[in-house]
């Protein structure tokens, strides 16, 4: 098959999530990987009678009731909203926390998962070598689009793509069409014209087949394809082998 566009998954297809990378904080005695240590001191002021313990835990709530809000419909749940939600289980009031306090809150948050986020170099020149031959997207579910751009921008690598659409911007997560439609129409492709590559079998294949793409489901452990999706044309067990698939039925790439 000849492909136009390679559109990418971000997170744990391009990009890598390392948790251990984020911060340490100590949680009634004991230590967890979080952001709340820096997070708490920025609404503690506005707060009064909550402490860190409990922030905690309206942190994690406010991640698992976000999720459980897309689940229902795809609609993204953008950072923001997660916070707002994060206040009311606290009993704040949203209206009482200022614009300022909150982009304190998502700048210092995003910095951390920012800086828990790998580039590995071999996906870097995976990216130059497709570059050459294909134009390039990315669609990703995240919830706070400056931070994905600003991870491309660091490693140098935004401006191999004619396309990047994140669900914060469009306001729809994968699986839902809309937010892969939204990638074809910047690359000015048909599905049938563009190959997908992502890691989650229900977001990632089930989306992308279901708008009519090609898939190349990244399965390092080589895992059965779960009952109800559809079968990826591709399995690859790593990025680097996208270059000698393709080339495979393309010669010359």
């Amino acid at each position: 098959m000849t492909y136009g566009a390679i559109l990418f998954d971000l997170f744990d297809t391009l990009v890598r999530f390392d948790r251990s990378r984020l911060p340490e904080v100590q949680i009634n005695g004991r230590t967890v990987r979080s952001t709340a240590g820096h997070l708490f001191p920025i609404l503690a002021p506005y707060a009064p009678g909550v402490d860190l313990a409990r922030f905690f835990e309206a942190l994690i709530w406010s991640w698992q009731e976000a999720e459980r809000m897309r689940a229902v419909d795809h609609h993204e749940v953008a950072a923001p909203e997660r916070f707002r939600l994060l206040f009311c289980h606290l009993g704040l009031d949203p209206t009482r926390i200022s614009s300022e306090v909150v982009q304190a809150l998502l700048n210092t948050h995003k910095h951390y998962l920012s800086q828990a986020a790998e580039f590995p170099p071999p996906h870097r020149a995976v990216l130059s070598t497709l570059s050459r031959r294909y134009r390039l997207g990315i669609v990703s579910n995240f919830d706070y689009a400056p931070t994905a751009h600003g991870i491309l921008d660091r490693e140098g690598v935004a401006g191999l793509f004619q396309a990047v659409v994140i669900s914060a911007e469009v306001g729809w997560r994968k699986p839902n069409p809309i937010i892969f439609e939204a990638a074809l129409r910047h690359l000015s492709v048909a599905p049938r014209e563009a190959l997908f590559i992502g890691d989650r079998p229900d977001i990632d294949v089930l989306g992308a087949k279901g708008v009519g793409m090609d898939v190349a489901w990244l399965n390092p452990d080589g895992e059965p394809v779960p009952p109800g999706i559809p079968a990826p044309e591709y399995e690859v067990k790593a990025l680097t082998e996208i270059g000698p698939l393709l080339a495979s039925g393309e010669p010359g790439l």
